[in-house]
């Protein structure tokens, strides 16, 4: 956590995981985050993972060190207050992050109607308002039908379990605001910000040089399996059934294997039978197979120790493939030892490792990571500071549950 963003509000309705990332990216630098939800909670408060109580710890992660308003956003009343305190006054205020619907109480033109320099930056499945999540985004990328083992049928997908598309477009949106902000500051306009996980999909592709393959020349793309596409790159196992992945993409690391595990005079005969260098990169894809086989037969004498001991030595480009709980126990500066992460007690009443700002800034200090609020915690807080509402109007929407705190 850094102040770098200190005194900037925003303001956050939101759900899932792309528009809750960019709200936690900009808290991690320093800004403050308030985010509103139904009473009860919004869509994602019970969502997967949970701990044996039902509690979601996938809301809990997404809002750590987020102040929590809860309002019934179902009546007049409560989308009103909802909109005064995305549009609040404030040079450093005025900045809203949702994946709301681009129509209805929170459009844009209706907000800045009370704001007219504000500025929203709206999280969208299509541009068009075409319903989209990542997962279904992924389907017409054709990622899916390039992963997985090779043996595979092509027309079986395999789905990831990663949501890329959610993790870019939440940090892509939380850069776009900034960017907007510094507008603001210059010519004082304020304005909308789409960001429809489809563009984001879509134009990675074309920086990824995927979308010129499939329109150049050339055969298309297959199924890899483990194999690094491109380059050198593949799991192996040693003798005692430990499997790790090694990859040698540059010319620097290509030699570095060829040197670790004695293989010079077998790749050379290699080269000479096959008419190529594999000096560049795209003829150690073509020939993979064989030359995956003279690095396993190394490995696969040694130990899980020996191994480990001389990729250290050689400086190879290595890892281990372990669990999450292996890994957090296993490789220090994973998570545990470093600085980013800080044991932390949530509202679960489970204390564990929670991560901050992922970037370091050497020169500035950095402040743990807060815990996750409680829904609707800050409820009176941001009632009375931000709205300046008085403690007899806070008690009536309390009474007419127009707003609630948190649950005991």
């Amino acid at each position: 956590m850094y102040d770098i963003l200190k005194g900037l509000r925003v303001i956050e309705g939101s759900s899932f995981v792309a528009s809750p990332v960019c709200g936690q990216h900009l808290l991690g630098l320093g800004a403050e985050v308030i985010r509103f939800d139904n009473i009860g909670g919004g869509l994602d408060a019970s969502r997967w993972p949970i701990d044996g109580a039902g509690r979601s710890l996938f809301w809990e992660g997404l809002n750590k060190g987020k102040k929590s308003i809860a309002i019934d956003l179902n009546s007049p009343a409560g989308r009103e207050l909802a909109t005064q305190i995305i549009t609040a006054p404030g040079e450093d205020a005025g900045l809203f992050v949702t994946n709301f619907p681009a129509a209805g109480f929170l459009s844009h033109e209706r907000l800045a109607a009370h704001r007219p320099d504000l500025i929203t930056a709206r999280v969208m499945g299509w541009a068009s308002g075409r319903n989209a999540v990542d997962y279904t985004m992924n389907a017409i990328t054709g990622l899916p039908l390039i992963t997985g083992p090779e043996d595979l049928p092509p027309d079986v997908p395999v789905n990831h379990v990663l949501p890329a598309w959610d993790l870019i477009t939440g940090a892509y949106a939380a850069f776009t605001l900034m960017a907007a902000e510094r507008n603001r500051r210059r010519t004082g306009k304020g304005g909308e910000i789409r960001i429809p996980l489809v563009d984001i999909a879509a134009t990675t592709l074309g920086h990824l040089g995927q979308i010129a393959e499939v329109t150049a020349d050339g055969p298309p793309r297959i199924r890899s399996g483990n194999d690094l596409f491109g380059a050198f790159g593949c799991d192996f196992f040693t003798a005692d059934g430990k499997r790790l992945i090694l990859v040698g993409i540059t010319a620097r690391q290509w030699k570095g294997v060829i040197e670790t595990f004695g293989i010079g005079a077998e790749v050379a005969a290699l080269e000479d039978r096959l008419g190529v260098s594999f000096d560049q990169e795209g003829p150690r894809f073509l020939h993979r197979k064989p030359l995956f086989d003279m690095v396993q037969k190394v490995i696969g004498a040694m130990s899980y120790a020996e191994a480990a001991a001389l990729l250290n030595e050689k400086g190879i480009c290595w890892e281990t493939y372990r669990s999450l709980q292996e890994s957090m126990a296993e490789e220090p500066g994973f998570i545990s030892g470093n600085p980013v992460f800080n044991q932390q007690t949530h509202p679960s009443g489970h204390s564990y490792p929670t991560g901050g700002a992922p970037a370091t800034f050497p020169a500035l200090p950095r402040h743990p990571a807060p815990r996750a609020p409680r829904l609707g915690e800050h409820t009176e807080e941001i009632l009375a500071e931000l709205l300046d509402l008085p403690a007899h109007e806070i008690a009536r929407l309390h009474d007419q549950r127009i707003v609630a705190g948190p649950e005991s």
